[in-house]
């Protein structure tokens, strides 16, 4: 059978911060779509889903072509610029999307990140930001590595003075199935640097943040 090439996310850049633009490098794995196909119409069948009319019947390709789509990060660079002007308070990116996978039901936990840094001597192009969340986003997740692994990813590549991220999300494994806990969110949270360890910068992300979500 045919297979497509797609692009798994490196979890580090390895080029210097000095430089204006970090290309984010993914690594090339392969998705074989037919056999998703195939295994999706058997997945299906086997739970008794008839596949059989003109609605349904396109429904297992459809389905691995969905899959395939919420595993893929887009490739992107990470534009930043010289911090010139010496700015040393917070920049906050809210509300910024984020929709992925948990990885004990493949169901779908949708909701916002609030990610913000403290810059040091570059600053990062505001939709890199969005970026970078979709990036480890788009795989099998859980919410709390989610938000580790932003915040780390930042802390590595960024080298800013600080970075904190916080996000809250919507889990339909908790809301459609099981408890059934409908507009149950759940709220993480991930500090790096100055964000973690002052106790005055650490507020005043939160207040930036998590109010924001209340």
């Amino acid at each position: 059978m045919s297979t497509a090439p797609v692009a798994t996310p490196s979890v580090r850049e390895h080029r210097p911060v000095r430089d204006a633009v970090l290309r984010v490098v993914h690594e090339p794995r392969q998705v074989d779509l037919p056999a998703a196909t195939v295994a999706a119409a058997a997945f299906l069948t086997a739970l008794g889903i008839d596949l059989v009319g003109e609605s349904r019947r396109d429904t297992p390709r459809r389905m691995a072509a969905a899959y395939a789509e919420m595993f893929t990060p887009r490739p992107f660079d990470l534009t930043t610029f010289p911090n010139d002007e010496g700015y040393d308070e917070l920049v906050v990116a809210r509300s910024l999307p984020v929709a992925s996978v948990c990885e004990h039901h493949l169901l779908p936990f949708v909701g916002v990140a609030h990610v913000g840094y403290l810059p040091g001597e570059r600053v990062l192009g505001l939709s890199k930001l969005a970026r970078v969340v979709e990036m480890f986003a788009r795989r099998p997740q859980v919410q709390e590595r989610l938000t580790q692994q932003v915040t780390d990813w930042l802390a590595d590549n960024l080298a800013p003075r600080g970075v904190g991220v916080v996000i809250e999300a919507e889990h339909l494994c908790m809301t459609v199935r099981g408890v059934r806990a409908a507009g149950a969110t759940t709220l993480t949270s991930a500090l790096h640097g100055q964000l973690r360890d002052d106790a005055a910068a650490r507020a005043e992300f939160f207040a930036l943040t998590v109010k924001e979500m209340s």
